[in-house]
C-alpha cells in the first residue's frame, strides 16, 4: 500500500495533500514527480520511525531523481536515518555524498562534525589523546564551514571551538 494511503494523522495528511496539489501544478517531468512521490513517501515513513521502509523509498528516489540539489537531500536524510541507528561510518559516508551535490548544506555539515566530536570523545576515553585531538580538529573545520554559512545557528559548537582554542576569530558573521 502507497505510503500516502497510511497516513492517518492531520499533519501528514495535509502535507500529502498540499505536496500532491503542488506535483500536479509543477511543470517538471513525470520521472521528477515520481522521485518526489517517492522522497515524500520517505519523510513520512522516517518521521514515524519506519527507518527500513524510509531508505527503500530513498532508494527510489535516488534512482529517479536527476537534480543535484534535490538528491543531496535525499542522501542527506539518508544519513540522518543511519546516524540515529549508531551506524556512524555509513552516515558519514551519505553526508558527504550530500555535500559533494551540495556543497551549502550546512546542516550535513553540522551532523559531520557531531559525528567526528564524537569519536573524539570515545577515542579519547579509549586512551588515544592524539586521535581523538585529530577526530575534534576534523570537528572544528566541519563546524566551522557549517557556521560561516549559517552563521546564527550552532551556538553550542561556536562556544565549543572558541572554548578549546580551534578558532581564530571570535565572531563568525
Amino acid at each position: 500500500m502507497p505510503r500516502t494511503q497510511k497516513n492517518d494523522n492531520f499533519v501528514d495528511k495535509s502535507f500529502t495533500v498540499m505536496a500532491d496539489i503542488i506535483l500536479k501544478i509543477l511543470p517538471t517531468n513525470r520521472k521528477a514527480k515520481e522521485a518526489f512521490v517517492y522522497y515524500r513517501d520517505g519523510m513520512s515513513a522516517q518521521a514515524e520511525g519506519e527507518y527500513a521502509e524510509a531508505l527503500d523509498y530513498y532508494v527510489e528516489a535516488l534512482e529517479m531523481e536527476e537534480d543535484s540539489n534535490d538528491r543531496s537531500y535525499i542522501l542527506y536524510n539518508m544519513g540522518l536515518i543511519y546516524a540515529s541507528n549508531g551506524d556512524h561510518n555509513k552516515a558519514l559516508e551519505y553526508y558527504h555524498q550530500a555535500i559533494e551535490l551540495n556543497p551549502q548544506l550546512p546542516q550535513a555539515l553540522n551532523n559531520i562534525a557531531v559525528i567526528y566530536h564524537f569519536q573524539g570523545e570515545k577515542a579519547k576515553e579509549a586512551g588515544d589523546h592524539d586521535g581523538g585531538e585529530a577526530l575534534f580538529d576534523q570537528a572544528s573545520d566541519y563546524w566551522i564551514r557549517a557556521i560561516r554559512m549559517a552563521p546564527n545557528n550552532y551556538i553550542e559548537a561556536q562556544n565549543w571551538i572558541k572554548t578549546t582554542g580551534r578558532s581564530q576569530i571570535d565572531v563568525f558573521f
